[in-house]
């Protein structure tokens, strides 16, 4: 998915070449007729370099592109996304056209968030919702039978190729993926996180994939007829957790979406785990918020304290995405969610700060009042919570 890249060593490949080349083409053209020129050799390129597992050269391209041109750098992404995340089958009679999706889940819990194998009566249930309120009438559908945690999404466009092959040819004959986990890393326990329910759409070619593409249907009516009739059935999912479900959509897409909202969700359920935990009413609370840098600003950081100490009993990690930086108002848009879940107290710091981490377990480290960057405890008689706050 589209996020900020960093600069690899070594020249470019003469495939790298080809696709800057036609990248470039096609965010210079100046009518759809050369639109049409440049997106067939691009769609052609980039689907060869998917389906042939060549990783490199198609990071390397969008590596450059980001440094250069940033108008070729998302139409190449556009459709390295595009070959990564669908495929078009012509084994049946007819071509048929298939889409990975993915369906995020925001979550948070005290307890460890639930990932790993959906039991066959839920995977039925989630099938039926899904088929009802995001599918076109003419579509199938075949979900995987596990609630993946952001480790366990594919890593890479060749990876996700192979979860939609494999998914688009269960629903090409009316099943349903079995993942096994053991072949699945494990994840990491956060406070808030987000899961993933994974499927594939096929349709005809030309036809409709999505409910929203039919003439009566919406995104804004398939996002709430799924947050009600699904919601009880992701509940099975995820005993013991407060959750949100948002627009099931294609797999890209959707994870983009979930990075942007899950920013959010963390600072409001950070605010709603102090206060149930330190019996703490939100304006008991101090939000310090300081930016954090590499060789760029990359993320801002937010450490709570209770409001007459300085101790920091917890922090939210706030990452940029896209085209976000020191110019945009990411600032204020914290502060404005900090003071929608009663915060009044806010301390914003303007000096850069290093990206660092503890050395013993990994975590961040969040700024306290005097400006140094320090680990999250919480007080020790507060009850326990995951080890890793995010």
């Amino acid at each position: 998915m589209k996020r900020t890249r960093f600069a690899r060593r070594g020249g470019l490949t003469r495939d790298a070449e080809k696709l800057i080349r036609l990248a470039i083409g096609l965010s210079l053209s100046a009518s759809r007729p050369e639109d049409a020129y440049w997106e067939a050799r691009l769609h052609a390129q980039a689907e060869l370099l998917v389906q042939n597992g060549n990783e490199d050269a198609l990071n390397a391209a969008l590596d450059q592109l980001w440094r250069s041109d940033a108008r070729a750098y998302d139409a190449l992404a556009d459709y390295i996304e595009a070959s990564a995340e669908s495929r078009v089958d012509t084994r049946d009679d007819g071509n048929t056209v298939a889409v990975l999706f993915a369906a995020p889940i925001l979550a948070w819990s005290r307890y460890a968030i639930p990932t790993g194998t959906i039991s066959q009566t839920s995977l039925a249930a989630l099938k039926i919702q899904l088929q009802a309120h995001l599918a076109a009438g003419g579509a199938r559908i075949a979900l995987s039978n596990f609630l993946f945690s952001p480790d366990q999404l594919p890593r890479g466009y060749v990876e996700t190729r192979e979860l939609t092959d494999r998914l688009a040819d269960a629903a090409r004959v009316g099943r349903d993926l079995t993942i096994s986990p053991d072949s699945m890393p494990a994840t990491t326990n956060f406070l808030s996180d987000t899961r993933y329910l994974i499927g594939a759409l096929t349709a005809p070619t030309g036809e409709a994939l999505f409910r929203w593409q039919e003439d009566d249907g919406s995104r804004d009516h398939a996002l709430s007829q799924w947050k009600t009739q699904g919601g009880a059935s992701v509940a099975t999912l995820l005993t013991g957790c407060a959750y949100a479900l948002l627009l099931p959509n294609a797999y890209h897409a959707a994870c983009r979406e979930a990075d942007r909202e899950s920013r959010p969700y963390s600072l409001r359920a950070s605010v709603d785990f102090l206060s149930s935990t330190l019996a703490v009413e939100p304006a008991g609370l101090r939000a310090v918020i300081a930016p954090f840098y590499d060789q760029r600003l990359e993320e801002y950081r937010i450490g709570f304290t209770l409001a007459d100490s300085d101790e920091v009993v917890h922090g939210v990690v706030w990452a940029l995405l896209g085209a976000e930086d020191e110019s945009t108002e990411t600032v204020a848009d914290i502060e404005a969610i900090l003071r929608e879940c009663g915060l009044t107290d806010t301390l914003v710091l303007d000096h850069r700060m290093p990206m660092e981490y503890c050395d013993d377990c990994g975590a961040p480290l969040y700024p306290d009042p005097e400006g140094q960057p320090v680990h999250a405890e919480l007080p020790d008689d507060a009850p326990a919570a995951p080890a890793h706050l995010h």
